[in-house]
């Protein structure tokens, strides 16, 4: 009996979603399926990139009924640091707005080896993410840089933070797993 396999997915906050990343995301996800033994899917953030790959997994659940849709939490995600609040939920609102709701999954993990409490929770997510899964699906930009910020409001100068998608990208490859960007840059 074959082994089956696992997929991530990972990618940027907001991304230019077109009916032709669409496509080939679905013929991706498919030929996994079909192909490469994938019948379990990882989901961590609501990213726009996620939630479309969210979308077009449970398409396909119709016709392969055997996938599964696996959800990796931050014991963070329930909560947001009170300075953030205010950008938590204008975010909230933009995903409504793009008709983003929250993933149905079969199953939910929290790893409890992880730190899952800190600000960069989401790193030690996506890692796990990585760990367990055999592709990495990415949309992963190398051109993109969060916008600059600073450590706290009494600083004068700003920083410029990592990109959460590069740090996993960087971690999926180091690490030897099949990794899958779908960001073409010229």
């Amino acid at each position: 009996m074959e082994t089956k396999e696992m997929c991530t997915f990972i990618g940027h906050r907001k991304i230019e979603v077109a009916s032709e990343l669409e496509l080939r995301l679905e013929r991706l996800i498919e030929d996994l399926i079909v192909n490469k033994n994938v019948d379990t899917f990882l989901f961590g953030s609501h990213s726009q990139f996620n939630h479309l790959c969210h979308i077009i997994v449970t398409r396909l659940r119709e016709k392969y009924p055997f996938i599964k849709r696996v959800a990796y939490a931050c014991k963070s995600d329930g909560s947001v640091l009170e300075k953030d609040i205010k950008a938590h939920n204008k975010m909230v609102l933009e995903m409504l707005k793009t008709n983003q709701h929250s993933f149905g999954v079969e199953k939910i993990i929290e790893h409890t080896e992880r730190n899952f409490y800190c600000k960069a929770s989401y790193v030690e997510r996506n890692h796990a993410m990585i760990d367990d899964a055999k592709y990495c699906v990415f949309y992963y930009d190398e051109e993109y840089l969060p916008k600059p910020r600073k450590y706290s409001k009494a600083d004068i100068f700003k920083y410029q933070p990592k990109s959460g998608t590069k740090l996993a990208y960087d971690y999926a490859c180091k690490k030897g797993k099949e990794v899958i960007n779908l960001v073409q840059n010229n």
